[in-house]
Protein backbone atom coordinates (compact mmCIF):
# COMPACT_ATOMS: atom_id res chain seq x y z
CA UNK A 1 0.00 0.00 0.00
CA UNK A 2 1.00 3.64 -0.36
CA UNK A 3 1.10 6.33 2.32
CA UNK A 4 1.06 9.97 1.18
CA UNK A 5 1.89 13.21 2.92
CA UNK A 6 0.70 16.44 1.31
CA UNK A 7 2.82 19.32 2.57
CA UNK A 8 6.19 18.11 3.84
CA UNK A 9 8.03 21.32 4.73
CA UNK A 10 11.31 20.40 6.39
CA UNK A 11 10.46 16.71 6.17
CA UNK A 12 10.04 15.77 9.83
CA UNK A 13 6.72 14.08 9.08
CA UNK A 14 8.27 11.86 6.42
CA UNK A 15 11.14 10.91 8.71
CA UNK A 16 8.72 9.97 11.50
CA UNK A 17 6.56 8.04 9.04
CA UNK A 18 9.58 6.00 7.95
CA UNK A 19 10.20 4.99 11.57
CA UNK A 20 6.61 3.81 11.98
CA UNK A 21 6.71 1.97 8.66
CA UNK A 22 9.81 0.09 9.81
CA UNK A 23 7.97 -0.94 12.99
CA UNK A 24 4.90 -2.07 11.06
CA UNK A 25 6.98 -4.17 8.69
CA UNK A 26 8.34 -6.06 11.71
CA UNK A 27 4.80 -7.03 12.73
CA UNK A 28 2.80 -7.42 9.52
CA UNK A 29 3.70 -8.93 6.14
CA UNK A 30 2.96 -5.73 4.24
CA UNK A 31 5.06 -3.50 2.00
CA UNK A 32 4.48 0.23 2.40
CA UNK A 33 5.51 2.92 -0.06
CA UNK A 34 5.83 6.51 1.15
CA UNK A 35 5.41 9.65 -0.97
CA UNK A 36 5.73 13.29 -0.02
CA UNK A 37 4.03 15.99 -2.14
CA UNK A 38 5.43 19.49 -1.82
CA UNK A 39 6.24 22.57 -3.86
CA UNK A 40 9.78 22.46 -2.53
CA UNK A 41 9.70 26.24 -2.09
CA UNK A 42 7.18 26.67 0.71
CA UNK A 43 3.66 28.05 0.58
CA UNK A 44 2.59 29.82 -2.64
CA UNK A 45 0.75 33.14 -2.44
CA UNK A 46 -2.79 32.77 -1.07
CA UNK A 47 -5.44 32.99 -3.79
CA UNK A 48 -8.12 34.62 -1.64
CA UNK A 49 -9.62 34.60 1.87
CA UNK A 50 -10.25 30.85 1.65
CA UNK A 51 -6.48 30.30 1.81
CA UNK A 52 -6.12 32.37 5.02
CA UNK A 53 -4.09 35.22 3.58
CA UNK A 54 -4.40 36.90 7.01
CA UNK A 55 -2.39 34.08 8.57
CA UNK A 56 0.07 32.63 6.03
CA UNK A 57 2.84 34.32 4.06
CA UNK A 58 4.36 32.98 0.81
CA UNK A 59 7.50 30.90 1.27
CA UNK A 60 6.60 29.60 4.73
CA UNK A 61 7.66 25.96 5.31
CA UNK A 62 10.27 25.90 2.56
CA UNK A 63 12.30 22.73 2.01
CA UNK A 64 16.01 22.00 1.74
CA UNK A 65 15.44 19.23 -0.77
CA UNK A 66 19.01 17.96 -1.01
CA UNK A 67 19.44 17.76 2.77
CA UNK A 68 16.10 16.03 3.19
CA UNK A 69 16.71 13.43 0.49
CA UNK A 70 19.94 12.45 2.21
CA UNK A 71 17.97 11.67 5.39
CA UNK A 72 15.16 9.72 3.74
CA UNK A 73 15.40 5.96 3.35
CA UNK A 74 12.28 4.92 1.46
CA UNK A 75 10.21 8.07 0.92
CA UNK A 76 10.01 9.59 -2.53
CA UNK A 77 9.47 13.32 -2.96
CA UNK A 78 6.86 14.45 -5.49
CA UNK A 79 7.90 18.05 -6.13
CA UNK A 80 5.74 20.55 -7.98
CA UNK A 81 2.33 22.19 -8.06
CA UNK A 82 -0.17 19.74 -6.56
CA UNK A 83 -2.60 20.69 -9.33
CA UNK A 84 -0.20 19.01 -11.74
CA UNK A 85 1.45 16.27 -9.69
CA UNK A 86 -1.85 14.68 -8.58
CA UNK A 87 -2.97 14.31 -12.19
CA UNK A 88 0.03 12.19 -13.20
CA UNK A 89 1.04 10.59 -9.89
CA UNK A 90 -0.19 7.04 -10.52
CA UNK A 91 1.18 7.04 -14.05
CA UNK A 92 4.55 8.49 -13.09
CA UNK A 93 5.20 6.40 -9.98
CA UNK A 94 3.23 3.19 -10.52
CA UNK A 95 2.28 3.51 -6.86
CA UNK A 96 0.65 0.79 -4.81
CA UNK A 97 -2.98 1.39 -3.76
CA UNK A 98 -3.32 4.31 -1.36
CA UNK A 99 -4.27 3.42 2.20
CA UNK A 100 -3.34 6.49 4.26
CA UNK A 101 -3.06 10.22 3.51
CA UNK A 102 -1.78 13.08 5.68
CA UNK A 103 -2.99 16.54 4.61
CA UNK A 104 -0.95 19.52 5.76
CA UNK A 105 -1.22 22.00 2.88
CA UNK A 106 -2.84 24.74 5.00
CA UNK A 107 -4.74 26.27 2.07
CA UNK A 108 -8.22 25.59 0.73
CA UNK A 109 -7.02 25.76 -2.89
CA UNK A 110 -4.14 23.32 -2.38
CA UNK A 111 -6.24 20.88 -0.35
CA UNK A 112 -8.99 20.93 -2.95
CA UNK A 113 -6.41 20.13 -5.63
CA UNK A 114 -4.91 17.33 -3.52
CA UNK A 115 -8.30 15.70 -3.05
CA UNK A 116 -8.47 15.23 -6.82
CA UNK A 117 -6.05 12.36 -6.24
CA UNK A 118 -9.16 10.32 -5.41
CA UNK A 119 -10.65 10.98 -8.85
CA UNK A 120 -9.00 7.84 -10.13
CA UNK A 121 -9.79 4.21 -10.76
CA UNK A 122 -10.57 2.20 -7.62
CA UNK A 123 -7.59 -0.04 -8.38
CA UNK A 124 -5.39 2.80 -7.10
CA UNK A 125 -7.22 3.06 -3.77
CA UNK A 126 -8.08 0.89 -0.81
CA UNK A 127 -11.85 0.82 -0.14
CA UNK A 128 -11.41 2.81 3.08
CA UNK A 129 -8.47 5.19 3.49
CA UNK A 130 -7.38 6.75 6.76
CA UNK A 131 -6.82 10.50 6.44
CA UNK A 132 -5.34 13.09 8.79
CA UNK A 133 -6.18 16.76 8.23
CA UNK A 134 -3.77 18.89 10.24
CA UNK A 135 -5.56 22.18 9.62
CA UNK A 136 -9.23 21.63 10.50
CA UNK A 137 -8.99 23.28 13.92
CA UNK A 138 -6.45 26.13 13.82
CA UNK A 139 -6.17 28.61 16.70
CA UNK A 140 -7.66 31.90 17.89
CA UNK A 141 -5.62 33.94 15.40
CA UNK A 142 -6.04 31.58 12.47
CA UNK A 143 -9.79 31.12 13.11
CA UNK A 144 -10.53 28.17 10.84
CA UNK A 145 -14.18 27.80 9.80
CA UNK A 146 -16.26 25.61 7.53
CA UNK A 147 -16.18 28.42 4.95
CA UNK A 148 -12.44 28.24 4.21
CA UNK A 149 -9.39 26.00 4.35
CA UNK A 150 -9.52 22.24 4.71
CA UNK A 151 -13.10 22.12 6.07
CA UNK A 152 -14.43 23.85 2.95
CA UNK A 153 -12.39 21.58 0.64
CA UNK A 154 -13.77 18.48 2.40
CA UNK A 155 -17.33 19.78 2.23
CA UNK A 156 -17.06 20.54 -1.49
CA UNK A 157 -15.52 17.14 -2.21
CA UNK A 158 -18.45 15.41 -0.50
CA UNK A 159 -21.04 17.48 -2.36
CA UNK A 160 -19.36 16.80 -5.70
CA UNK A 161 -18.96 13.02 -5.28
CA UNK A 162 -21.91 10.64 -5.09
CA UNK A 163 -20.14 7.43 -4.05
CA UNK A 164 -16.90 8.76 -2.53
CA UNK A 165 -17.15 10.56 0.80
CA UNK A 166 -14.76 11.88 3.43
CA UNK A 167 -16.20 11.39 6.91
CA UNK A 168 -14.93 11.81 10.46
CA UNK A 169 -13.66 8.68 12.18
CA UNK A 170 -16.26 8.70 14.95
CA UNK A 171 -14.49 6.12 17.12
CA UNK A 172 -11.38 8.23 17.72
CA UNK A 173 -12.88 10.22 20.60
CA UNK A 174 -14.10 6.98 22.19
CA UNK A 175 -10.74 5.24 21.90
CA UNK A 176 -8.70 8.28 22.96
CA UNK A 177 -11.04 10.40 25.13
CA UNK A 178 -8.26 12.49 26.68
CA UNK A 179 -6.50 13.33 23.39
CA UNK A 180 -9.09 15.48 21.64
CA UNK A 181 -6.40 17.72 20.14
CA UNK A 182 -5.69 15.30 17.29
CA UNK A 183 -8.59 12.86 17.32
CA UNK A 184 -10.87 15.38 15.60
CA UNK A 185 -8.43 15.49 12.70
CA UNK A 186 -8.76 11.82 11.69
CA UNK A 187 -11.14 11.09 8.81
CA UNK A 188 -11.89 8.17 6.50
CA UNK A 189 -12.26 8.29 2.72
CA UNK A 190 -15.03 5.84 1.79
CA UNK A 191 -15.19 4.53 -1.77
CA UNK A 192 -18.65 2.95 -1.59
CA UNK A 193 -18.53 1.54 -5.12
CA UNK A 194 -15.07 0.05 -4.69
CA UNK A 195 -15.25 -3.65 -5.69
CA UNK A 196 -13.82 -4.62 -2.29
CA UNK A 197 -15.81 -2.23 -0.10
CA UNK A 198 -18.22 -4.94 1.08
CA UNK A 199 -15.57 -7.62 1.56
CA UNK A 200 -15.91 -8.92 5.14
CA UNK A 201 -12.92 -7.85 7.28
CA UNK A 202 -14.14 -8.19 10.89
CA UNK A 203 -13.52 -11.90 11.43
CA UNK A 204 -11.18 -11.57 14.43
CA UNK A 205 -13.29 -8.81 15.97
CA UNK A 206 -16.49 -10.80 15.59
CA UNK A 207 -14.85 -13.87 17.14
CA UNK A 208 -13.93 -11.77 20.16
CA UNK A 209 -17.49 -10.46 20.50
CA UNK A 210 -18.90 -13.96 20.19
CA UNK A 211 -16.54 -15.22 22.89
CA UNK A 212 -17.66 -12.42 25.18
CA UNK A 213 -21.31 -13.34 24.61
CA UNK A 214 -20.60 -16.97 25.53
CA UNK A 215 -18.84 -15.93 28.75
CA UNK A 216 -21.93 -14.03 29.85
Amino acid sequence: MSVIEFGCGGGNGLIEAELHIAEIREIFPVEIELYGFDTGSGLPPAQDYRDFAHYFQPGLYSMDRNALEQKLKIAKLVIGDVNDTCKTFFRDYNAAPVGCVFHDLDFYSSTRAALRLFDTDSAHLLPRIFMYFDDVTGDNTWLVSEFAGEPLAIDEFNREHRSKKIAANRFMRVEYPDQWGWTDRVFIHHDFEHPDYNTFVAGTEQEGLQAGIRLH
